[in-house]
């Protein structure tokens, strides 16, 4: 296993979470082995994090019984920086966190009850075990980022850090693609609309007549997963994040005892309770409720998708031009600007765009797509068109889409010419982890540092830690 400050971040993490209690309640003749300034590191928590290793069948290049307390020791070095540079994370960050450790534990093991019977915990129980240690991840994490924000790298050092490297050392690109979408949203029923303003009014009367709490019933019926769990709440928001239609309403809202009238946003419909102001940021909790689409209206939009589709394959629909009629045929760029309803792809002529904190290209690997688009282009040629299909938008809607395979780009060596951006991460990759290991280097000189006998002759990956 190759260590790096990455993965010994999620160790601990991993080893509570899903090693069984019958493992970790094991009678253990315990002793501190390092200290690290006034942190110890116990031999109990090295075996648990070994046998979590074994059971995941890590390999490791380094003995274990060395490199798992440097990992903890190291870990421990940037937790103190993090505290003195008053890093913080919030409860919302490590709900959500712990709720998506949770959900992956659950598909590994069948079911909840399951996961209960392995850990011989409650789910509550096992959210409060994980809750120190991911909130420590997180916060290493964050240290880490800051130590390396501002390393930069030029042009000129890409190209002298590629020009003398081995063939076999160049990273290689898997296969890119460019795609187009055009996308309708079927129409919803006013009865289902009604239905789900019905459902909201409820739980308002509800709530004023102190028969339940707003948190109880965001936790129940709250159609947003990233707060539903935490009873609605949001952590504290600027305006500029939020949608416009929910953002007039939040910040508006005065008394935390009332409850908004309902609100509609591109993600569906809300009530909005009020937690606190801090200057130019709210913080509440909400209920979203997202009206069904039926199968019907679904069939009409892939229909009228689909007879697009076939009129521009075979070129015979005509343009229309400030409400008239010309001879010249409709490209599938300007079936877009007519026809889709979804305003980023439209506004891009339909092409999609892939975000990152690198910045945005039109450029994506297959496994960075909607799971819906990937399938459909994965077999497609350049220039072909798709047959209607539905998928799950970024804003949680069920929508019809046509794609088309704008560009396909297939797995290569990389290119300085063609692929800047991937060689200039890697190079800068490799400064950042030589930035970190250096700050470990130092943080160790700086800090008190005890290691049992024992452990004085391992060939560590940090120097400095004997002396």
């Amino acid at each position: 296993m190759k260590n790096s400050l990455l993965a010994l971040a999620l160790m601990p993490v991993m080893a509570h979470a899903e090693v069984p209690d019958s493992i970790l309640h094991r009678s253990v003749i315990d002793e501190v082995i390092w200290v690290v300034g006034d942190e110890p590191i116990l031999k109990s928590t090295v075996e648990v994090m070994r046998m979590q290793a074994a059971m995941e069948g890590t390999r490791w290049d380094r003995d274990p019984d060395c490199a798992i307390p440097e990992q903890i020791a190291v870990q421990k070095l940037f937790l103190h920086q993090a505290a003195i540079d008053s890093i913080e994370v919030t409860e919302s960050e490590i709900s959500s966190q712990t709720e998506a450790r949770i959900d992956y534990m659950v598909s590994q093991i069948g079911s909840r009850e399951k996961l209960e019977e392995y850990r011989r915990q409650s789910i509550s129980q096992i959210r409060q075990s994980m809750h120190d240690d991911l909130r420590d991840q997180l916060m290493i994490q964050r240290m880490r980022e800051k130590l390396v924000k501002d390393i930069q790298v030029t042009p000129a050092e890409v190209r002298r850090y590629f020009k003398d490297l081995p063939e076999d050392s160049i990273p290689f690109v898997p296969t890119e693609v460019e795609v187009q979408i055009l996308t309708q949203t079927p129409r919803i029923e006013p009865e289902e609309i009604n239905r789900v303003k019905d459902q909201l009014r409820n739980f308002t009367d509800r709530v004023t007549r102190g028969e339940t709490t707003f948190q109880t019933l965001a936790r129940l019926y709250s159609q947003d997963p990233g707060t539903a769990r935490n009873g609605g709440e949001m952590d504290y928001t600027g305006r500029g994040v939020l949608d416009p239609a929910f953002a007039n309403v939040a910040f508006n809202l005065t008394d935390p005892k009332k409850i908004s009238k309902i609100v509609e946003s591109e993600f569906g419909y809300h009530i909005i309770q009020l937690v606190d102001k801090r200057g130019d940021k709210v913080k509440v909790r909400h209920i979203l409720l997202k009206p069904e689409v039926s199968d019907s209206s679904i069939q009409v939009s892939l229909a009228r998708l689909d007879s697009i589709a076939s009129d521009l394959r075979e070129g015979v629909v005509p343009r229309l031009l400030n409400g008239l009629y010309t001879g010249e045929n409709f490209t599938f760029e300007d079936a877009v600007t007519f026809f889709s309803d979804d305003k980023d792809t439209r506004n891009n002529r339909g092409l999609m765009a892939n975000r990152s904190e690198r910045g945005q290209t039109s450029r994506f690997r297959l496994q960075d797509l909607p799971s819906e688009v990937a399938r459909v282009v994965d077999t497609m040629k350049v220039g072909q068109i798709s047959a209607p299909f539905t998928m799950i938008n970024e804003r949680g809607k069920t929508v019809c889409v046509i794609a088309k395979l704008k560009n396909r780009v297939d797995g290569h060596k990389a290119i300085i010419t063609e692929d800047f951006q991937v060689m200039k991460d890697v190079v800068l990759e490799k400064r950042r982890a030589e930035a970190l290991h250096k700050w470990v280097v130092d943080k160790i000189k700086s800090t008190y540092v005890r290691i049992n006998d024992e452990y004085k002759g391992c060939d560590f990956e940090y120097e400095g830690w004997v002396r």
